[in-house]
């Protein structure tokens, strides 16, 4: 009997509260599909993946809430030389959202963003200037689910939670509100599928935790292009990535985030319902 690869999958706490295993048994059976052997550790405590050829961070969902755990494991990754997909440096890299400063130096268009260490009114009020709009949206430089998330109109006090606290600073960008955000799926470097997600009614957030719902959609030539140039922009090649972007008020598209860790891949939306996705991770064997 030929020898199949075993893939250690990395997945939530068992007190995180979204519901990831209908995503985990498409990723599992794709995989399975191509001939490998799929095991999940939890990310938080994942004990001896010595016997596995791979590790996978795909369903490490909740990273941004134990950050020093995170980083702690990554550093762990490295230590033992632990092949991981994607790589450790592309996974430190993205883990903090300061990457999309890198992105911006090499020309390409992201939503625009400025950096607070500590906001404050003063901080808020400065980066609107910057911005150029009263209406802002702010995020902890390392999160994901929309954690910390909010959206500040004029007048609207600061949230408890980022009080004092290192936020990024972004324009509402109302292409969400108006024909959703997109993100396009790629796989040993060769694009698979895309979607759009729209928020529900009243919302700006699209996960679905919040009512956000998405749909099969036809990527642009603009969108495509954009794609390539952010991932070009990274440091290391990826295996997998989901690209997220959306339109300013003039419908041109910006990056709002460049995913490379534990991204919804939406693979019942690809063609192939998963089959490129799993031969670039056989590949990277």
């Amino acid at each position: 009997m030929p020898y199949q690869p075993r893939v250690a999958i990395l997945v939530p706490a068992p007190d995180y509260p979204e519901n990831w295993r209908p995503a985990f048994a498409r990723k599992a059976a794709a995989l399975n599909g191509a001939g490998l052997a799929v095991d999940e550790h939890v990310w938080t405590a994942p004990g001896d993946l010595a016997g596995f050829d791979l590790v996978l961070p795909l369903f490490a969902w909740g990273y941004q809430r134990d950050v020093a755990r995170w980083y702690e494991l990554l550093g762990d990754f490295e230590a033992s030389a632990r092949h991981v997909i994607n790589p450790v440096a592309l996974l430190r890299w993205n883990s903090d959202k300061a990457y999309l400063r890198d992105l911006e130096a090499k020309g390409v268009a992201i939503v625009p963003t400025v950096e607070v260490a500590a906001l404050d009114d003063a901080a808020l009020d400065a980066a609107r200037v910057v911005l150029g709009g009263e209406e802002v949206v702010i995020k902890p430089a390392i999160s994901g689910g929309a954690d910390g998330t909010h959206r500040l109109g004029p007048g609207t006090p600061i949230p408890v939670d980022a009080t004092g606290q290192r936020r990024l600073v972004q324009p509402m960008m109302r292409g969400v509100l108006d024909s959703g955000e997109f993100s396009l799926f790629y796989f040993g470097g060769r694009f698979s599928h895309a979607v759009v997600k729209r928020p529900a009614t009243g919302d700006f957030r699209v996960q679905e935790q919040f009512g956000g719902r998405e749909t099969a959609w036809e990527a642009s030539a603009e969108a495509h292009a954009l794609a390539d140039a952010a991932l070009a922009a990274a440091p290391v090649a990826p295996v997998y990535a989901r690209v997220d972007m959306v339109a300013d008020g003039a419908g041109r598209l910006h990056i709002m985030e460049l995913e490379l860790i534990e991204p919804s891949l939406f693979l019942h939306h690809a063609p192939d319902k998963g089959a490129a996705f799993a031969r670039a991770i056989y590949a990277a064997l």
